[in-house]
């Protein structure tokens, strides 16, 4: 058993804020004891295509890997990374590594050889855990690794001079006293997904995950423990990590992994085969989902009592178009990995398509101008969130955490607008929005009309400049292979027109069979301006 004595005063003092704060606490301790006190050492706490854990299998598994990491020499706030599918696997060295005070380091599973030489050598890693199926890709990454000394292979057999996790980990006794880990102490980190620069490693405390728990997971989802949590976003997101790691075991509920590429076709498959009752998806899934030929006839969980977006804005007829066809309600929420998860969002009985919601409960918003004065309803602002779950700051990069976290707030870089009643409309990145004859344009709203085409896959709107330098939108769109490309410039400059303001629609409209992303699906909309000439011929007349 691990030592539980770390875990009990801040399970108290999260559900009294007034009382002070413990001395030591490990979160991993507290989510796995808590289940264990409560009765739950048989309850499945995880599946995936080829295992199940119960919760016990699950704290025995973390505390013989803490001991693993430990015997290998890596001491507390060393840092290990986790390039890792999602299997059970992954919780285990997660929890075992925040255990023995070890700071585990999730990595994108589909990163370049750049970005993994950038974060590895950036983080000083002692040992990367690696699935096996990955190994072959990444190798050449891992023989030029100053500080790299293990790796840990894991969901196949480890080639010679690597350490076979499950053969080691058996050797291990179950046995294990935890870190005296301080509230405040980072416990793991989370690498941003640098859609500006390259990626930045954000520092998470033990007392955030379990605020995100309280928060997000139980005072808004009502997460409870007959609940079957399935992510299509992955753990080594902040998203997928509170979505199947942290809520659900706080919840003492059952999380699904999925360790491919969640395709619709694997998506509806998981629904079916594990019935969850709640299903944690992005805007461009929801629409791959819906919009597949192949799945007209699909049907998802009979259980299924809610489903929620992040990552990006979910487009207002998507909400519908779901709801309407599976009868449950996409709740589209904002989240950062800044700040762990989601921090305003639609809520059960308060739905508004096209809408970020209102701010969670727990967490303060304010959207603020150039000059950082507070702005009123129908202002266009930059979001700024005081959060319990705030990061401590970004590993070895001074000026961008000063930039960022500004005392008890942290800036989103995200602009939006709120209403009188509290409820934000995303407008887009700070550094996205630009203006057309003195108004401001939205390059989400505009993308969000287009993408409402039948015809429209998705969408980015950027700004470019016409014969006499003017400012006007140009799109970039991808179209389905059945589109009449011939007709559908004038439709879709029609359909902007009718929807929004006449300075709003593109000018140009560029059909494209792809468009940059961030590792995390994210637009990149620098990338189509860096492209952009300084001034494109042709404007029509507005």
């Amino acid at each position: 058993m691990a030592n539980s004595g770390l875990s009990n005063q801040l399970a108290v003092s999260l559900q009294s804020p007034a009382m002070p704060q413990p001395k030591y606490y490990n979160f991993a301790v507290d989510l796995l004891e808590r289940s264990l006190a409560g009765g739950r050492a048989g309850k499945v706490a995880y599946i995936d295509p080829d295992r199940q854990l119960t919760y016990g299998e699950l704290h025995d598994l973390a505390c013989r890997s803490a001991r693993l990491l430990c015997s290998l020499g890596i001491r507390r706030e060393e840092r290990i990374a986790m390039i890792m599918l999602d299997t059970v696997d992954w919780p285990c060295i997660f929890l075992g590594a925040v255990m023995a005070g070890i700071i585990p380091v999730p990595l994108n599973t589909s990163l370049t050889n750049d970005t993994y030489t950038y974060a590895l050598a950036d983080s000083r890693a002692k040992v990367v855990v690696v699935s096996a199926s990955l190994l072959d890709a990444i190798q050449p990454v891992l023989t030029d690794l100053t500080d790299l000394e293990s790796i840990i292979i894991t969901g196949g057999a480890a080639p010679k001079g690597n350490i076979d996790f499950a053969q080691a980990v058996r050797a291990e006794s179950s046995q294990f006293d935890c870190a005296r880990t301080h509230p405040d102490e980072p416990a793991f980190w989370l690498y941003s997904s640098g859609s500006t620069g390259p990626p930045k490693g954000v520092k998470h405390v033990h007392s955030s995950p379990l605020e995100t728990a309280k928060l997000y997971g139980a005072n808004v989802l009502g997460m409870r423990e007959d609940d079957v949590c399935l992510s299509a976003a992955k753990l080594f997101f902040a998203y997928g990590l509170g979505n199947a790691l942290f809520f659900p075991l706080a919840a003492g509920a059952t999380a699904v992994l999925n360790p491919s590429r969640p395709s619709p076709q694997l998506m509806f498959h998981f629904l079916k085969t594990y019935q969850p009752t709640l299903f944690f998806g992005v805007p461009t899934l929801y629409a791959a989902m819906l919009g597949d030929p192949g799945l007209v006839n699909e049907f998802g969980s009979p259980r299924l009592r809610l489903c929620v977006s992040a990552g990006e804005a979910l487009p207002e007829h998507l909400g519908h178009k779901w709801k309407q066809r599976f009868g449950v309600d996409i709740l589209d929420g904002v989240g950062s990995t800044e700040l762990l998860h989601i921090f305003l969002s639609n809520s059960p009985g308060d739905v508004v398509y096209g809408t970020s919601g209102k701010a969670v409960p727990g967490y303060e918003l304010r959207l603020v101008d150039e000059k950082n004065v507070t702005l009123g309803p129908g202002e266009i602002g930059e979001l700024l969130v005081r959060a319990p779950s705030s990061a401590e700051g970004y590993w070895n990069q001074r000026r961008k955490t000063q930039a960022t976290f500004e005392g008890e707030w942290s800036r989103t870089g995200d602009k939006f607008t709120r209403d009188a009643e509290g409820r934000y409309r995303y407008c887009g990145r700070a550094d996205d929005m630009f203006k057309v004859s003195g108004q401001w344009v939205s390059p989400a709203e505009v993308e969000s009309a287009l993408i409402s085409n039948n015809d429209v896959l998705e969408a980015a709107v950027i700004p470019a400049m016409d014969a006499d330098k003017l400012i006007k939108p140009k799109a970039f769109v991808v179209v389905k292979p059945t589109a009449d490309r011939d007709a559908i410039e004038d439709r879709l400059k029609a359909q902007v027109k009718a929807h929004l303001e006449p300075w709003k629609y593109p000018r140009w409209i560029q059909i494209v069979d792809a468009l940059p992303k961030t590792a995390t699906g994210k637009i990149q909309r620098f990338k189509l301006r860096e492209c952009e000439p300084s001034t494109t011929p042709g404007v029509e007349p507005d």
